[in-house]
């Protein structure tokens, strides 16, 4: 039985993963309805896929999926996911759960049971799965140092979003960049405790300039930064881990690193993230699948979600 999927909003993720659905095998799951509230929506959706309806309402689209996928601002969240959960519907949320950590926490605690995940892709990515292969030959994991740095806040093609991403209220680069890579650190190393952190704002309601942190994941030390402004491309992050027989890194999203004796050698099979990224949504999609079916599946989980949203809100100082 092919999965009927619905999305809520239309914006930079939403289009990616419905791009992503039309690719996919139909027979397993496909696209049937898209609501987005935004003026030009019904326009940008008929460029993309003609046929498919823009329904009038949340409602609507979840009265016609099998499993929604909610990528509006993350104030909306909750709100479209626990719609989704009482119509017997399965829901794939965009991180971060919600824009209030009490009522993130609150969700988590009363929808445990329900078939539901969140998209860190990262759970896909082959890199991430070869990163992992060489891990079994380098012993112990003895300390992680992650940086992200961006040339703007927010990216380039991230400025439709900027009423809200560049805000410190719901945006910024630690929900929306570091979070990932916390996804990643919980994964390989454990449960993750913050030890130091520090924020650099703007005046005014702007979203972090800069951060600093320390903390321990399933006991390694972990050093985190990241800044706006000190570079001149739009974006450069790794995610470096060193064990007791080498290192191993993940640059920029997608390229999976491993030091030899002239340095660091990315596998064979390395991509872009831009050619990277298609591959990482078809794998996602196969999940959401998987779990609107009741079958077996890694997505992330809503607890994996909300302990990754509890370091980045206690990063930030909320």
């Amino acid at each position: 039985m092919a999965v009927a999927l619905g999305i809520i909003g239309l914006g930079i993720m939403g289009e990616r993963l419905l791009r992503a659905a039309l690719n996919h095998d139909q027979a397993v799951i496909r696209p049937v309805a898209v609501w987005d509230p935004a003026p030009g929506a019904a326009e940008k959706l008929a460029a993309i896929a003609p046929t498919l309806p823009l329904l009038p309402s949340a409602a609507a689209v979840i009265a016609a999926c099998d499993a929604l996928y909610v990528a509006s601002p993350p104030s909306s969240h909750l709100e479209y996911a626990g719609a989704a959960f009482a119509a017997g519907k399965s829901a794939f949320l965009e991180k971060p759960l919600a824009a209030d950590l009490a009522a993130a926490r609150a969700f988590v605690a009363a929808h445990a049971g329900q078939r539901a995940a969140v998209n860190f892709p990262m759970a896909s990515s082959p890199a991430v799965a070869q990163l992992s292969a060489w891990r079994q030959d380098l012993g112990a994991p003895a300390a992680l140092s992650i940086a992200v740095r961006f040339g703007r806040w927010p990216r380039g093609w991230q400025q439709g979003a900027a009423s809200w991403l560049a805000k410190r209220a719901e945006g910024g680069f630690t929900r929306e960049v570091l979070s990932h890579f916390l996804f990643l650190t919980r994964r390989q190393l454990g449960p993750l405790t913050l030890l130091e952190r520090d924020a650099t704002f703007p005046p005014g309601d702007g979203s972090e300039t800069a951060i600093r942190a320390r903390l321990l994941a399933g006991g390694v030390p972990v050093e985190i930064t990241g800044d706006v402004g000190r570079i001149t491309e739009d974006e450069a992050n790794e995610w470096r881990l060193t064990c007791a027989n080498g290192s191993v890194r993940l640059r920029n999203w997608s390229i999976a690193e491993k030091l030899g004796p002239d340095g660091f050698q990315p596998s064979p099979d390395a991509l872009p993230n831009e050619k990277m990224r298609p591959m990482v949504l078809q794998g996602q999609l196969d999940k959401v699948a998987a779990l609107t079916l009741g079958g077996a599946q890694n997505l992330a989980t809503l607890r994996e979600a909300l302990e990754v949203q509890e370091v980045v809100e206690a990063i930030l100082g909320a």
